[in-house]
């Protein structure tokens, strides 16, 4: 038997870093995101040989072991691993399964689109399609958030399993104790065309960790600095702001909170930006580019720019003759899906 799944990767608008354990367990946390037509991909090829295999085929990573109620993490393909694990003890009684498992991912690990949480829920998603398991879209997504960060230990916010999961466009809200409320937005579709013909999606070619990134915000918000709580609020505050803007198809008002809330960030952590990201977003400005940030963490990975329709393409150009990539796009209103082929 054959299974594939795929889970879309999202952009981050608005509220990212609220998502993060302790501000949102203290404060409450806002994000705004949407799903592009990007995917992380599962197939899920099952066997009696007494065996399993994980292929990474975008990052030319293989693990193979015979069958086992539990794979020990050792940093290759820990994420892979933590799944098997997590379902066989709470699905499938600590039996082994027997099967072959190859992903790949329409972006690289620290693009800033959520690539490794989508990949978690991709691969869940496989393996709820495979095995019957009754999870909804608030247990998958619950269950990829507690597989990634507290099995394998990888440092990260929340909102990038319920985006994956979910699809579409989302104002999400996060509290303590894992709770979370996603509101699925009803966009209307010229203001969604108008959005994909404003937004320019540029790859700096430069992806990063993002763990040590967040590490510092954790610190920061531990420490109760007032700089980086001040910029939290502040981008929690955005966040619903550029949600009504959004709602009403005010995209001008959108787009200055978008830069709005890029200034609110960089103040989080110190290395949420540096001297080639402020290039590029000099450049864009310079090119007719309304606003932009970084998706995701910051670091690298992927920026968006909010331009007029009119100068997309001269935008486009210029940034053309640096070193990264201009990626084409549409936002997508589905979630996670799963098949038997």
């Amino acid at each position: 038997m054959i299974i594939r799944s795929k889970a879309p990767l999202r952009l981050g608008l608005a509220g990212g870093g609220t998502d993060v354990s302790p501000y949102c367990d203290e404060f409450g946390g806002y994000v705004l995101n949407a799903t592009l037509d990007m995917y992380a991909y599962c197939t899920i090829e099952t066997s009696n040989d007494n065996s399993i295999s994980f292929y990474a085929a975008d990052r030319n990573e293989f693990f193979e072991s015979k069958s086992c109620g539990k794979l020990e993490l050792d940093g290759l393909l820990d994420l892979h691993k933590g799944i098997y694990n997590r379902i066989i003890k709470e699905f499938n009684q600590s039996v082994p399964l027997s099967f072959k498992m190859i992903t790949y991912s329409d972006a690289p690990a620290g693009s800033g689109l959520g690539s490794s949480s989508t990949m978690v829920v991709a691969i869940l998603q496989a393996f709820v399609e495979w095995m019957n398991l009754p999870l909804g879209e608030y247990d998958i997504a619950h269950l990829a958030y507690e597989i990634e960060r507290i099995d394998v230990g990888l440092s990260g916010g929340r909102q990038d399993q319920y985006a994956a999961t979910f699809g579409g466009f989302n104002f999400i809200e996060f509290y303590a104790e894992d709770r979370v409320i996603v509101n699925p937005l009803r966009i209307k579709s010229w203001v969604i065309n108008e959005l994909e013909t404003s937004i320019v999606l540029y790859y700096t070619g430069a992806s990063r960790e993002s763990a040590n990134i967040i590490k510092e915000q954790v610190k920061n918000a531990e420490n109760k600095n007032e700089k980086s709580l001040q910029a939290m609020h502040e981008l929690k505050a955005d966040a619903l702001i550029m949600k009504e803007a959004i709602l009403k198809g005010e995209l001008r008002k959108f787009a200055e909170y978008l830069g709005k809330s890029w200034e609110a960030k960089k103040r989080m952590a110190s290395s949420i930006s540096n001297s080639n990201i402020d290039r590029i977003y000099d450049l864009a400005m310079e090119s007719g580019a309304y606003a932009g940030k970084v998706s995701g963490a910051g670091g690298g990975g992927f920026m968006i720019f909010m331009v007029d329709p009119v100068r997309r393409l001269s935008l486009i150009r210029e940034l053309r003759k640096l070193d990264g990539e201009v990626i084409n796009f549409h936002f997508t209103s589905v979630g996670t899906e799963g098949w038997k082929a």
